[in-house]
């Protein structure tokens, strides 16, 4: 129990994907004009982190028995190109108005290193584990993602309304915002237990 714990507080705020790690830097700054297309994009970057997780996980023990496991990277993407695809499917069809929120971002989540790094850190990092603690790991980490990106969306939605020099309007200001916030995430790699 204690180590699924740590597991969760790891993948939410030390080892953030975006704070921390840097990885997913494109959706996170593309999609985070708005809550509810970040919410959007959180959700479907846990649910896609978590699937990824697992089958990534089974699919390693499967590329070690083989002999194979240097076509690691490339199954991996085919794998989240396939989760992506089912997921765009679903939401075209059950939720059109998100699906053309997040627009170009949701096939960018089949690039995103993130879930990417999720997928190759699982099987680093917890290949003696069970594939429980995969997906534990993977959802802990998207809702980290999903955390820093509605931060991040919340605090642009209060900037646009605010009076900003204009050499710091529009992009500027958002990377000066994901600076901070980094920096503050930063505070929790101190806590390790």
């Amino acid at each position: 129990m204690n180590y699924a714990l740590f597991l969760i507080i790891s993948g939410i705020f030390i080892n953030n994907f975006i704070l921390s790690q840097f990885l997913g830097i494109c959706p996170f700054l593309g999609v985070s004009k708005k809550i509810e297309t970040a919410l959007g994009m959180g959700i479907a970057v846990i649910f896609v982190m978590g699937i990824a997780s697992v089958v990534t996980y089974g699919l390693n023990l499967l590329l070690v028995i083989a002999g194979i496991e240097y076509l690691r990277t490339m199954v991996f993407i085919l794998v989240i190109a396939a989760l992506i695809q089912i997921l765009e499917v679903v939401l075209k069809k059950f939720m059109p108005s998100l699906y053309s929120a997040l627009g170009v971002y949701l096939p960018l989540i089949t690039t995103n290193c993130a879930v990417l790094g999720v997928a190759i850190m699982n099987i680093t990092s917890l290949a003696q584990q069970s594939v429980l603690y995969a997906f534990l790991n993977g959802v802990a980490s998207g809702a980290g993602f999903t955390i820093a990106i509605l931060l991040l969306a919340g605090i642009r939605e209060k900037i646009e309304t605010s009076d900003i020099p204009k050499p710091f309007q529009g992009f500027p200001i958002t990377l000066i915002t994901a600076a901070i916030m980094a920096m503050s995430f930063a505070a929790f790699a101190s806590l390790m237990f």
